[in-house]
């Protein structure tokens, strides 16, 4: 059996433990606000341009200024991946007002969850890509209608040879996040939770799956601090090398 190609994460304690999400294959990121989904969109996709993969961060929440403010906050040197074409960000968040407005004229019927749209624009040479993330292109849509949407979009993605990462917000997650993960190849959900043996409130990662990947049963626990998103185990690993 041929192992699958993987791309790093930029996680360290992650990538130690599963080796990166496997290549030409979509991971779906699911949890409440706060967690740090957009953050795990955007070091994966500063890893994955420094691995040699030219990405594009498809926003449909937010716009790329913000995005380049939050990296800035991390001192990911973003700008200088934009400059060699390497880091592209693809904003459609402009774009939600005249959805609404073409659906007064026209009937929400026409446009809505054309997932399609999503990938329009990814140059051929584009290797990965984030889609942060699918809530505004859900609305009114029935299961069966997201699921058939849905499941192109990811057949796409595939016959391209694209590395994908697809963050659902956790409106469209309580709604569709059965239904998407049938669809992707993996899945991790960000969990924020009371420590049972603390008492104190923590951040965890549940690796729900991961095809063809060796994963933990149990939770992994990070934090978002100066650096990013870093695993407990991996800030414990760095404290013991000082």
């Amino acid at each position: 059996m041929t192992l699958l190609e993987r791309i790093k994460t930029g996680i360290n304690g992650l990538d130690n433990l599963m080796s990166g999400f496997p290549k030409g294959r979509s991971v779906l990121i699911t949890g409440d606000a706060g967690s740090g989904k957009t953050i795990f969109g955007l070091q994966f996709a500063i890893s994955s341009c420094k691995q040699g993969y030219k990405t594009a961060y498809i926003t449909t929440e937010e716009d790329d200024e913000d995005l380049e403010r939050q990296c800035r906050s991390f001192n990911w040197d973003t700008q200088s991946l934009i400059d060699k074409g390497t880091l592209k960000f693809i904003e459609l968040a402009g774009l939600r007002a005249k959805v609404t407005e073409a659906e007064m004229n026209i009937g929400v019927d026409a446009i809505k969850g054309n997932f399609e749209k999503l990938i329009h624009e990814i140059s051929p040479d584009v290797k990965v890509v984030i889609i942060d993330s699918m809530g505004s292109h859900t609305a009114k849509l029935t299961p069966y209608e997201f699921r058939d949407r849905f499941d192109l979009l990811i057949y796409e993605l595939k016959q391209k040879g694209i590395t994908s990462m697809i963050i659902l917000d956790s409106a469209t997650s309580r709604e569709f996040n059965e239904l998407a993960l049938f669809s992707v190849y993996g899945a991790i959900k960000l969990l924020k939770r009371e420590n049972p043996y603390t008492g104190r409130r923590e951040r965890v990662m549940d690796i729900v799956k991961m095809r063809s990947t060796k994963t933990p049963i149990e939770f992994v626990a990070y934090e978002i601090n100066d650096n990013g998103i870093e695993t407990v185990d991996q800030m414990e690993s760095e404290e013991e090398d000082f």
